[in-house]
């Protein structure tokens, strides 16, 4: 499915977000990164987040995703470490990283506790996580983020080669735990000093912690 839609992908990303992607994607790097830094930007897809993480000041940025349609379009965009892989089963050694991101793509993995305990496994001790993710929206915008998530979005895509896949973002959006609950799934998983920051109204989710 991701092969299929790495085409649209950056487009359905503005299109979606009104062009707000970046700007999170922005405030995702700045929020963990640290001059210096060997980064890990897991499920990178087309390298927004990596190449953000870069411009943060990370010395060193490796961007990973099991999708080498993705992996093409995001070495196009900087000459950054790009590795196909897994985030199960992350192909490098503990403590091995001094921050990493995840940009919308935790909502996505089989087995969101294993993805984080390999997340803390590849970083050092304090070495710091974000996540940047769609969440449950909540307040009065609530009925406005229902329609356009559950019925535009999947008409947007469907009008874009290979775009039907996004089908499943109103699915997916709703099994991922809220915003609390991944407060307390980073928790139980090795993270400390975990916080969130709602963005967008309440639709989307910046999330930190401290590797215990």
């Amino acid at each position: 499915m991701f092969d299929r839609i790495a085409p649209v992908y950056d487009v359905m990303n503005r299109v979606m977000t009104v062009g707000l992607d970046r700007r999170w994607r922005r405030l995702t790097a700045e929020a963990v990164v640290r001059p210096g830094d060997r980064v890990l930007d897991a499920a990178c897809g087309t390298g927004d987040l990596a190449v953000a993480d870069a411009k943060a000041g990370a010395s060193r940025v490796t961007g990973l995703d099991f999708s080498e349609r993705m992996l093409e379009r995001a070495r196009r965009k900087a000459p950054l470490d790009w590795v196909q892989g897994d985030m199960l089963a992350l192909p490098f050694a503990d403590a091995t990283f001094d921050a990493a991101t995840v940009g919308f793509g935790v909502r996505n993995v089989a087995d969101l506790e294993l993805a984080l305990r390999e997340l803390r496994r590849v970083l050092r001790p304090d070495g710091r996580l974000g996540i940047l993710e769609i969440t449950q929206p909540r307040g009065v915008l609530k009925p406005f983020f229902s329609l356009w998530f559950d019925r535009v979005v999947p008409l947007l895509g469907k009008a874009l080669p290979g775009g039907s896949a996004y089908s499943y973002l109103p699915a997916s959006v709703k099994r991922f735990p809220p915003a609390e609950g991944l407060v307390e799934l980073m928790r139980a998983n090795g993270f400390d000093d975990v916080e969130f920051r709602l963005l967008a109204g309440s639709i989307v989710a910046l999330h930190t912690g401290r590797a215990a």
